[in-house]
């Protein structure tokens, strides 16, 4: 079953970074929102199993934990899995206080490692064909 991510606050570039990594290597398709309405707005409107948050919203550069704890305060989504994308352990902290599950940065897009952190959420990667 594909799996639903919603990419709330990137830029352009960075949206379409995270969608390759994210559809190249799971079932899923990836949503672009720029804030907390719009995010909610669309989770309203289908299932979505995670939800990723830049650190700094390119809309207004407003704090992406702000979209983060509005997503937690609502008890429809609070038991949604929501990550920060940033670079930084002391915002990845930041972010896990207010209910979000470790996340990564922008740095760490082609690391094996992000991957195996969304496996839980987005099920098994896709078998890749041998060479």
């Amino acid at each position: 079953m594909t799996k639903t991510v919603i990419d709330c606050g990137n830029c352009g570039p960075d949206y379409n970074a995270i969608r390759k990594l994210v559809q190249s290597r799971f079932d899923a398709v990836v949503l672009q929102t720029d804030a907390l309405e719009d995010t909610l707005a669309l989770l309203g409107q289908r299932p979505v199993d995670l939800v990723t948050v830049n650190r700094k919203l390119d809309r207004d550069y407003s704090d992406g934990l702000d979209v983060i704890r509005g997503i937690k305060a609502d008890p429809r989504w609070a038991h949604l899995p929501v990550m920060l994308i940033t670079n930084y352990e002391e915002h990845q902290a930041e972010a896990i206080a207010a209910g979000a599950v470790h996340g990564f940065g922008k740095l760490q897009l082609s690391d094996p490692a992000t991957a195996c952190l969304l496996e839980p959420y987005l099920g098994a990667p896709k078998s890749v064909p041998s060479r």
